[in-house]
């Protein structure tokens, strides 16, 4: 009676592979899918360099909206004194009183104002470092400067001030990655779990409704965790609840929907989009104005970026310019749900039928 070893290769007397070459075992130990993904994650871990370090480690303000109040004749000379301003750091504008320069920086529609008095060399200049400190720090250090140059002196007043357990103001973007983390992280475990291409309409509902599950306890664990237990952030538990689930769904059907398209790879494709993209251009680390063009241009698209500026708002801002951000997040949570539940219904009619 004849063997065939073609498959699995020469055998010695026991029965046990025999030793090949050692490019034979370098074959057998490496496969070439599993050099696809070797290559794949070294890819990963380049971008994730190259983005966290493109976006974070030269920031420079650009275009930061910045309000001025003065008389008419003094507001339009300082306008045009900070429109001059090399590399154009600040987007200046006349705002008619103090009041409203504080009732737009409420509104997050200007990061500062500079209040011109124009019966004395003190000039007061208001920040929200709740927005973001970094931010707050380098509106002093410019309007400083510009101030000294002319001979005049300048108080700063933080009127919308970071809680004194938020340290530099980085709960509110701490609290969105554990969200975003947690959404990816369990869509991809449970498709891992059962395996890729054994998804069904069936299944896909199920994981979805898995996810939904998944955010109402994760938002409402995180908005206590920031809130009654450490008191990190303040503003109301509801709200926070409520933008954790919707983040955590959001990015959960998204995982669920790169991995019904692409399969395993789908999950590389997640983290692209989260955390090496999402992440650096979140606003956290340093507030958009601080980012490069291109980071600056995508944060408010991804869902970190979206979540920090709706928590910022939650936490600080009375839950002011918020609409954006939720679209934004509604967006990646019903193009996940759409597109998941198509790539299970395509997949399960091509899948060939078993007696």
């Amino acid at each position: 009676m004849t063997s065939t070893t073609g498959a699995v290769g020469p055998r010695d007397s026991a029965g046990a592979p025999s030793p090949g070459s050692f490019l034979d075992e370098v074959k057998d130990a490496v496969t070439p899918r599993a050099t696809l993904l070797v290559i794949g994650v070294v890819a990963l871990h380049l971008l994730f360099i190259a983005s966290y370090v493109g976006a974070l480690h030269d920031p420079k303000p650009k275009d930061v909206p910045f309000g001025v109040v003065a008389s008419p004749a003094a507001a339009r000379q300082a306008v045009a004194r900070l429109e001059k301003l090399p590399g154009d750091p600040l987007d200046p504008r006349a705002v008619a009183d103090a009041a409203t320069a504080r009732k737009q920086i409420l509104h997050r529609e200007i990061d500062g104002a500079l209040i011109v008095d124009g019966s004395g060399t003190t000039d007061t200049l208001l920040v929200a470092s709740g927005g973001g400190k970094v931010l707050a720090t380098t509106l002093v250090a410019l309007t400083g400067t510009l101030e000294k140059s002319e001979g005049r002196t300048l108080r700063t007043l933080d009127v919308i001030p970071a809680d004194t357990q938020d340290a530099n103001g980085l709960s509110s973007f701490y609290l969105v990655v554990g969200w975003c983390v947690g959404g990816y992280l369990c869509a991809s475990i449970m498709v891992i779990s059962s395996g890729a291409a054994r998804s069904t309409p069936r299944r896909a509902v199920i994981r979805l409704l898995a996810m939904a599950a998944v955010g109402i306890v994760g938002g409402l664990g995180g908005a206590l965790i920031v809130g009654p237990v450490l008191d990190a952030l303040p503003g109301g538990i509801a709200a926070c609840w409520g933008l954790g689930a919707l983040i955590i769904f959001a990015v959960g059907a998204a995982t669920l929907a790169c991995q019904g398209v692409f399969g395993l790879a789908g999950i590389g494709l997640a983290i692209l989009l989260v955390v090496i993209l999402g992440n650096p251009s979140a606003g956290g680390a340093l507030p958009p104005p601080l980012l490069p063009p291109f980071w600056k241009a995508i944060g408010p698209a991804l869902p970190p970026g979206a979540g920090t500026w709706a928590a910022r708002s939650i936490a600080y801002f009375e839950g002011n310019d918020m609409t954006s951000s939720l679209l934004v997040l509604s967006a990646w949570a019903a193009a996940g749900t759409v597109v998941t539940l198509l790539a299970a219904a395509l997949r399960s009619r091509r899948a060939p039928r078993t007696p």
